[in-house]
């Protein structure tokens, strides 16, 4: 976890198979005018790796905890890829906790109804079979993964979309979960993955009230991220973002900046003068 800044608490979350350094590049702008909390998700980083507790419940649950011994009793969150489907638990199960919500770059949380067939065309099979693979509650896909670290998640970043990540932070996203548990506890959402369905269809019977802000990138998921939350939300901004595609934060940082600061602006008046 990083905090820096000053102003009403901003919590971001990443994806996979990433960690908090996915917003590094946006992170010193927003702690201008924010209390920026950047978090590892359980299993992943410096957070401790039980073998349990990956579904979205527990994983906004711990989020939850962690801002209470912030201090924080309301605050904002950003979430992307995983993060996106964590933060939309962390709304959906503690309305009275999050002010404003936006959500980046996966077609909505996963629901049995909205999920896509096992056979589907080979454009989107090339950057969705990772999810049926890392399902796969056997150390079957551990193995098959460590030692080929490069490799598995190499490719994962490559058929994303968008411009290449810069070699510097592949091989630190490779190094980090290159750790055998880190590895471990990143299959761990995906592993959850009945259950955080389950979570989600009864979450899907009440719309979050908050406002909701949906970003995709237009060599990604582009505008399905906002149509999907349009079923889920009372009130969801749409945006896509020209040339980017699935890692947005660190492909397109000025444009993501440009909308957070947009979205949060309200957030940030309601709450007053900085301490």
């Amino acid at each position: 976890m990083v905090i820096g800044g000053d102003g009403p608490p901003l919590l971001l979350v990443h994806g996979w198979p990433e960690n908090w350094y996915a917003w590094r590049m946006v992170m010193p702008e927003l702690a201008r005018h924010y209390t920026v909390i950047a978090v590892d998700q359980r299993g992943i980083g410096l957070t401790a790796k039980p073998r349990s507790g990956y579904d979205t419940r527990t994983l906004a649950n711990d989020l939850v905890a962690l801002m209470d011994a912030l201090g924080h009793e309301r605050f904002a969150v950003a979430g992307h890829d995983t993060g996106l489907i964590i933060g939309y638990a962390l709304a959906a199960d503690h309305p009275e906790r999050v002010a404003r919500v936006a959500l980046l770059e996966v077609p909505g949380p996963p629901t049995l109804k909205a999920s896509p067939p096992l056979f589907i065309d080979e454009a989107h099979n090339n950057r969705l079979w990772h999810i049926p693979f890392n399902r796969v509650d056997h150390e079957l896909t551990e193995k098959l993964v460590r030692g080929r670290e490069e490799i598995f998640f190499g490719y994962e970043f490559d058929i994303q979309g968008g411009q290449k990540l810069p070699d510097y932070a592949r091989e630190y996203y490779v190094r980090l979960f290159s750790d055998p548990e880190t590895l471990r506890g990143g299959f761990g959402l995906y592993r959850a993955w009945d259950t955080t369905t389950a979570q989600n269809a009864k979450r899907s019977d009440n719309k979050l009230t908050m406002p909701v802000l949906a970003i995709g990138g237009s060599e990604s998921w582009g505008d399905l991220v906002g149509k999907a939350m349009i079923p889920l939300a009372n009130d969801v901004q749409g945006v896509v973002i020209p040339g980017a595609g699935h890692w947005v934060a660190e492909q397109a940082p000025r444009e993501l900046l440009s909308e957070l600061t947009r979205f949060l602006a309200p957030y940030r008046r309601a709450a007053g003068p900085s301490r």
